[in-house]
């Protein structure tokens, strides 16, 4: 039976230990061996203000099959001994897991070294400027070299170990634990799509331009259209730009057309079509380019996940 062996480290978030328990614990029925241990055994504290009760210490990583590393807080490094069990495991060819910032534990452990991996969206970039040897992609849901594999925040750590049961004991294994969890067996698009990504020019001198442009989407502007505001050349205009946003015009500008498409996705029942007309993208096919490449999924599905479900009647 395969041994998978949750590590829980001080400070665990209890929602990210909370989804392996449930699918190789109580929904992994013979398929999966459990077992929840910490540096030391007895109450662990979590994120969420109470305390876990953890039965085993480190010694449960030396026959575990597969190790998963849920998220804690803060993301110090674990002590000595909790790196050294780690890297032990893998060496001896366990499947290393995280949930979460888990993957700041696997990257202070040197096992993402030249590995794409991600985690929150929130802690991405500082996952990478900590462990620069690691590929940190903030927009998928999940990395899978294995045998090391890792989610991003909260609810990706479910498709996660979807995807492990579906290696392990193929799809409909997968799909029967999604049911009964009520989840998706496997999601379209990527973290991206939870990702704010709005680009502010606020308390520069752009930010009257800004102000203009942001009351004018669904014109066709362009550069020349916004240097003409601002009565400066084109050029001119493009380099102040962006030396006060840190970005180019016509970057902020499909930054601020998709964050418009967003919103009206989620609380209009314009069609995809006027959704597009309204931001200023145009056409239908160029809100669906746009929105695949900044959050990895298309409108209607932007609009069946993130519109408030109204109440029958």
């Amino acid at each position: 039976m395969h041994h998978v062996v949750v590590l829980a480290l001080p400070r665990v978030v209890a929602f990210d230990l909370a989804i392996p328990a449930q699918i190789f614990g109580d929904l992994g029925g013979t398929a999966y061996r459990f077992t929840l241990c910490a540096p030391e055994p007895g109450p662990m504290p979590s994120t969420s203000g109470f305390d876990v009760t953890v039965g085993s210490g480190l010694e449960a990583l030396n026959d575990a099959d597969t190790v998963v590393v849920p998220g804690y807080a803060p993301l110090a490094p674990p002590d000595t001994r909790v790196l050294d069990a780690m890297r032990a495991a893998s060496e001896r060819g366990a499947r290393m897991v995280s949930v979460c910032t888990g993957a700041f534990a696997l990257a202070a452990a040197g096992l993402l070294d030249g590995r794409s991996a991600t985690t929150h969206w929130m802690d991405a970039g500082d996952l990478a400027r900590r462990y620069p040897a690691v590929m940190v992609d903030a927009d998928l849901l999940y990395t899978s070299e294995p045998p090391v594999l890792t989610s991003a925040g909260f609810a990706a750590g479910i498709d996660l170990c979807l995807h492990l049961v579906r290696q392990d004991h193929g799809a409909e294994a997968a799909a029967d634990i999604a049911r009964r969890l009520v989840v998706p067996a496997h999601r379209d698009g990527g973290q991206a799509q939870y990702l704010t990504r709005a680009v502010s020019a606020e308390g520069t001198g752009m930010a009257r331009v800004c102000e203009w442009a942001l009351q004018h989407l669904e014109q066709p502007l362009t550069v020349n259209d916004l240097a003409r505001r601002a009565s400066v050349s084109p050029r001119t205009f493009a380099r102040r730009f962006t030396a006060e946003t840190g970005t180019t015009p016509l970057q902020w500008l499909i930054a601020q057309r998709l964050q418009s498409a967003r919103r009206l996705l989620e609380t209009t029942d314009l069609s995809v079509e006027e959704v597009a007309q309204k931001c200023g993208l145009g056409t239908a096919a160029n809100l669906r380019l746009h929105l695949a490449r900044d959050a990895g999924t298309t409108p209607t599905a932007y609009r069946r996940a993130f519109r408030p479900r109204r109440s029958p009647g």
